[in-house]
């Protein structure tokens, strides 16, 4: 079967919604607080129109993301008596495959993507998938207003929390007027924008800020200074006692170097390599990302790279470089 890449339009997603009995809200690995956060609210907003709603993730949630309402109903396994018409739905990813291994097989008839990245593969029955949003939580609040759900206080959270994790509290460049009105909107609602700073932004580990360090002290620059990657190994992590989730937001630090146009964190963690870049808008990073089997946003992308750490440092830099680094 060919698939279409247009989207589905919102009346279709919403009727498909209100046709199903059972969902299954699926975060994709390393979870940040778009994934988590969207699944989150159209999973209590389904589950108050009388579904049935489950919550699957691979990785567990995150510390800083257990402040979010049914946080404690996430978990890695399915149950066994779901109806054969459960609708999966896939919260900010552009292919299923970022679910992970452990997420049992499911047919495209019964998958639904919901995304705002660009490259989006389409992969579900139904695809609601605008590029031109800010955040996945701000594409299900399309679903919430066509569904006349109405808004309180805990959904106000979660899509606040999508919205302040992918505009990077508001000072990427897609914090657009639409996104400051929609939040303050949220918050008039309910939704605790200091919480969600001190937990998503503020509330560092000391294990953390020791990872920092050296990931500062392993910066390279490149391309007359346009240019700074790093990376984080095992070893790095247990020097400093931190963990994968202290890898969160390192990679601005590195963008925000004087001069740097692009950055790059290369994660070696766990028998894989992971690799998030971040550009000040003049080189199109999806696009590099895209090259190498990766997808994100203009200015935020990410891949997974089979291979050494040293040959991950070559294939990115030449990927850059042909967008123009």
């Amino acid at each position: 079967m060919t698939q279409t890449m247009a989207s589905s339009s919102t009346q279709e997603v919403a009727a498909e919604l209100l046709r199903r009995p059972a969902f299954v809200m699926v975060s994709h690995v390393k979870p940040d607080g778009d994934t988590l956060g969207a699944g989150l609210a159209l999973g209590i907003a389904l589950k108050r129109l009388g579904k049935r709603v489950h919550y699957f993730q691979q990785d567990p949630v995150p510390r800083n993301l257990r402040f979010l309402p049914d946080t404690e109903f996430v978990t890695r396994d399915i149950p066994g008596d779901l109806p054969p018409d459960t609708l999966y739905v896939f919260c900010d990813m552009s292919d299923f495959s970022r679910a992970g291994e452990f997420l049992p097989k499911v047919e495209r008839e019964n998958m639904l993507d919901i995304d705002h990245h660009l490259g989006n593969s389409h992969f579900g029955k139904f695809n609601f998938v605008l590029d031109t949003e800010c955040s996945t939580g701000t594409v299900v609040m399309h679903l919430f207003r066509e569904l006349k759900i109405e808004i309180d206080r805990d959904l106000a959270t979660c899509i606040l929390t999508t919205i302040m994790t992918d505009t990077g509290g508001f000072m990427h460049s897609n914090t657009t007027p639409a996104v400051l009105e929609l939040s303050a909107e949220l918050m008039r609602i309910g939704a605790d924008k200091e919480q969600i700073t001190e937990e998503i932004f503020a509330n560092r580990r000391v294990a953390a800020t020791r990872l920092l360090g050296s990931v500062i002290d392993a910066m390279v620059f490149g391309h007359e200074g346009r240019y700074c990657y790093s990376y984080v190994d095992d070893p790095m992590l247990a020097r400093t006692d931190a963990d994968g989730e202290d890898t969160e937001d390192v990679v601005n630090t590195l963008r925000g170097q004087e001069g740097v146009e692009v950055a790059a964190l290369f994660k070696a963690i766990e028998g894989e390599i992971r690799v998030s870049l971040r550009s000040n808008g003049r080189v199109n990073v999806q696009a590099a990302a895209a090259t190498l089997g990766g997808g994100g946003h203009f200015r935020a992308s990410g891949l997974t790279f089979h291979g050494t750490l040293a040959d991950a440092f070559v294939a990115v830099d030449a990927a850059l470089t042909a967008q123009g680094l």
